[in-house]
Formats: structure tokens, C-alpha cells, sequence
């Protein structure tokens, strides 16, 4: 592999903003905001909407079924009956 052409691979911690569920992983992403984990060191921290804590395919549960359908939403947000 060329040398300074690849972006830092480091380990960084994910927040599930709906859950609070937070995990440590790796990734290139950067963030300006850190967090102390649980092994006292501080990491980045990136902010996802959905993880396997809230994601439907992983609970087995639809948590989020009052938003509506696609049609349902285009026909509210433009109010068309």
C-alpha cells in the first residue's frame, strides 16, 4: 500500500441517538466530539439514528410504526386529500 494516501483507521465509539445504546468499534470517520469509555480512555464519538439496538431486523419489533407510509407523509407534507 502507498504511504499517506489512506485515511487513520482508529477505534471510535457509536451513539444510537434514539436508544442511548452506545458500542466500541473502528472506522475512518472523524468527530470533533469524545466520550470516555467504559476502559477509561477517550474516543470519538459519531451519532447514529439507527443500530442493531433499534433497527427492526435485529429487535424483531417495529418501534417507530406512528410516522406512516411514504404516501401518507407526501400527502400530509403537501396536504392533499
Amino acid at each position: 500500500m502507498k504511504k499517506g494516501i489512506h485515511p487513520e483507521y482508529q477505534k471510535v465509539v457509536f451513539m444510537d441517538t434514539v436508544s442511548g445504546f452506545k458500542f466500541l468499534s473502528a472506522s475512518t470517520k472523524k468527530s470533533n466530539e469524545t466520550i470516555e469509555w467504559e476502559d477509561g480512555k477517550a474516543y470519538p464519538l459519531l451519532k447514529v439514528e439507527t443500530s442493531s439496538d433499534t433497527h427492526p431486523f435485529y429487535t424483531g419489533v417495529q418501534k417507530f410504526g406512528e410516522r406512516g407510509g411514504r404516501a401518507e407523509r407526501f400527502n400530509k407534507k403537501y396536504n392533499i386529500k
